[in-house]
């Protein structure tokens, strides 16, 4: 039994030398660990040397000194190796928190470059399309007093209420897009505006509360909390059944904080984050902008009890 032990003993320490040693590459050649990896490998000729009793007339005593040497050294190179592989630690320590800035860095010039191209895209259609729709109407409204027959009047009519609500979609496409609202009156002002053209529509009964006063954030803060408030809102409005909604912006103790819930079908929070579909991108995206500013998040809901998300980031009042 004894001898069917130290078999397996010495196939399992071979296991882990011979992981240790390929992973050399991956801690650098750290010293810690090539300590460790010779322990190891000292370890398996103990075992051998206290096998061979078992397979021939070899007798540990004939090397008793050499034996209790590599005892020795085997225990001062796992001792070493423990004492010194901290250094590994801080390492993997070091590239982990490398990472997530490189991350960071690479989240916010997704962000910024989307912005900008929403910003150019918003202008070239307040500055170009829109001036072509308000010289359309101009010489619509001119066919119109020209005209006496009835049935051309009511076509150019209609011709001017279609180029009306064509004007009306390009500035709110346009405002969407890059809020002016956002850029010369800030967050509580913008997000005003958003919802009370969803409620004058009727689209869902959305509610804000705040303790702001007008203050201004850094503009990369109002930007993502602008954002993530039309994804959430956008969201209820499409998915979520809901009757109603309630956003809360509140700015405590050096942190802008976001709580925002409906009465909707809910879901789970899980479950949705993987799915691939337009609602489940939307989370991420939410998840991803918070990230970008050091934030937190945290989803919460259930099927049939609705939703909820809380959101807070650290920053500071502009003077």
């Amino acid at each position: 039994m004894l001898k069917f032990l130290l078999v397996i003993s010495i196939i399992i320490q071979l296991i882990a030398a011979g992981i240790a040693l390929k992973l050399f590459r991956a801690t650098k050649y750290a010293l810690s660990w090539i300590l460790i990896t010779l322990g190891l490998l000292l370890m398996v000729f103990l075992r051998l040397i206290e096998l061979l009793p078992f397979v021939s007339n070899f007798q540990p005593d004939y090397f008793r000194e050499l034996y209790v040497w590599m005892g020795v050294f085997t225990s001062v190179f796992f001792a070493a190796g423990v004492f010194l592989i901290q250094r590994i630690f801080k390492y993997m320590k070091r590239v982990e928190i490398e990472r997530r800035k490189t991350e960071k860095r690479f989240l916010t010039a997704i962000l910024e470059t989307e912005e900008g191209e929403r910003t150019r895209i918003a202008k070239d259609l307040h500055d170009g399309l829109g001036p072509l729709l308000s010289a359309i109407k101009m010489s619509v409204s001119t066919v119109e007093s020209l005209s006496t027959d009835p049935k051309a009047l009511e076509i150019v009519r209609n011709a001017r209420e279609t180029t009306d609500e064509a004007i009306r979609s390009v500035k709110d496409i346009s405002d969407h897009l890059s809020p002016h609202m956002l850029r010369n009156f800030g967050l509580v002002r913008a997000l005003r505006n958003y919802i009370n053209k969803l409620v004058q529509s009727r689209r869902i009964n959305l509610r804000m509360t705040t303790n702001l006063q007008g203050e201004r954030f850094d503009e990369s803060v109002e930007v993502v909390f602008y954002r993530v408030s039309s994804e959430l809102i956008n969201n209820t409005i499409q998915h979520s059944q809901s009757t109603e909604a309630q956003l809360s912006l509140n700015y405590e103790d050096g942190h802008l904080k976001l709580e925002y819930q409906d009465n909707g079908i809910g879901f789970e929070v899980e479950k949705m984050m993987r799915n691939p579909d337009n609602e489940g991108s939307g989370l991420s995206n939410i998840r991803s902008r918070v990230n970008s500013l050091k934030g937190q998040v945290l989803f919460d809901s259930r099927v049939g009890q609705g939703f909820r998300v809380f959101i807070q980031v650290k920053c500071s009042v502009k003077p």
